[in-house]
C-alpha cells in the first residue's frame, strides 16, 4: 500500500466516509492524481464503474458513460485531492530525482514547463530533453528539434509513448537516448510513423519489380509461337490481340504504372511480332 503521512491518512479517512468508498479507492484516485500532475488522472477502480480519466476544467470520462451522478463524484473527488496535493503533505519526502519523489526526473533538468503520466507511465518535457519513467525507472531522451506540444499513451495497456511536434505524430522510441534502458519500443496501431531506417532504394526496388511483374503479365498473355504452330489462323488472331495488349500498354502508361522507356520497349517488341 502506498506511504501516507498522517496529514495523508487523515485525507483518506475523511474522503472515505464523505463518498462512501473504500480507503484503497481513495488512495488509488490521490495516486492517480498525483501522477497526472494534479490536473489530470487515468484510474481503474471497481468502485468508481472501472476504467475512466478525469482532468482538470471539467472533462470527466467514467465507464458508464451515461452515469451522471457518478460523473459528478469522481469530478469532485479529483477536485478535492488535486486540491489537498496543493496544499498538504500527503506522501512522505522524497529527495528530488529519487524514485517515487513526486520530482522524480534528474534534478540538472530543472523544473519541466509540461508535465503528467498514465498508468504506470510519467513523462515530464524540458528544453531539448523528454524524461520519462517507466516502473520507477527514469530514461531521458534528446527531442533533437522537435518542438513538443503532446505526449500521450497508446491506448490498450502497453508501455508505447507518442509525442506531437511540428513534424507530427512521432514515437518516443525514436529519439536519441541520454541516458537511462529506454522504454521498450512496441507496435503502432494508432498512428502512423515514417521508417527512417529503410533504405529508399527498397522503394525503388519495390517499384522495379512491380513494373517487371506488368511486363511478365503482359508476356504470358502474348501469343507465343509454341502455343499456336499448329493454327492456321494465328496470324489473324495474333495481329488482334497484340493491338489489344498495345492499347492496354498505353492504358498502364497513361496511369503511371510503366515508364516511358518500359512502354516503348514493350511496344516495339509486341510490333515486332505483327
Amino acid at each position: 500500500m502506498q506511504k501516507l503521512t498522517q496529514e495523508g491518512q487523515n485525507l483518506v479517512n475523511d474522503l472515505s466516509n464523505r463518498y462512501n468508498l473504500s480507503s484503497d479507492a481513495v488512495i488509488h484516485m490521490i495516486v492517480a492524481v498525483n501522477n497526472g500532475g494534479g490536473t489530470m488522472a487515468q484510474f481503474n477502480s471497481p468502485e468508481l464503474g472501472g476504467g475512466g480519466q478525469w482532468m482538470q476544467g471539467g472533462m470527466t470520462m467514467v465507464g458508464d458513460m451515461f452515469n451522471n451522478g457518478l460523473k459528478n463524484t469522481v469530478d469532485n473527488l479529483c477536485t478535492e485531492i488535486a486540491n489537498a496535493l496543493a496544499t498538504m503533505t500527503i506522501f512522505p519526502v522524497i529527495p528530488a530525482g529519487t524514485k517515487g519523489s513526486n520530482q522524480w526526473w534528474p534534478t540538472n533538468l530543472g523544473m519541466p514547463f509540461s508535465s503528467g503520466g498514465q498508468n504506470n507511465i510519467r513523462y515530464a518535457v524540458f528544453p531539448q530533453r523528454l524524461a520519462v519513467e517507466l516502473n520507477g525507472e527514469t530514461t531521458v531522451y534528446d527531442t533533437l528539434d522537435n518542438n513538443i506540444s503532446g505526449v500521450s499513451q497508446q491506448q490498450g495497456g502497453d508501455s508505447s509513448l507518442t509525442f506531437s511536434s511540428q513534424y507530427g505524430t512521432i514515437s518516443v522510441a525514436t529519439l536519441p537516448i541520454v541516458s537511462g534502458a529506454g522504454i521498450p519500443p512496441t507496435p503502432q496501431t494508432n498512428f502512423a510513423q515514417p521508417n527512417f531506417t529503410q533504405p529508399i532504394e527498397n522503394n525503388l526496388n519495390h517499384e522495379t519489380n512491380i513494373n517487371q511483374e506488368v511486363l511478365s503479365s503482359f508476356e504470358e498473355a502474348s501469343p507465343l509461337q509454341e502455343r499456336t504452330s499448329s493454327n492456321n489462323n494465328m496470324t489473324e488472331q495474333s495481329s488482334s490481340t497484340i493491338i489489344e495488349l498495345i492499347q492496354k500498354l498505353a492504358e498502364l502508361h497513361d496511369a503511371g504504372a510503366l515508364t516511358s522507356d518500359e512502354f516503348n520497349t514493350k511496344k516495339s517488341e509486341l510490333l515486332s511480332r505483327l
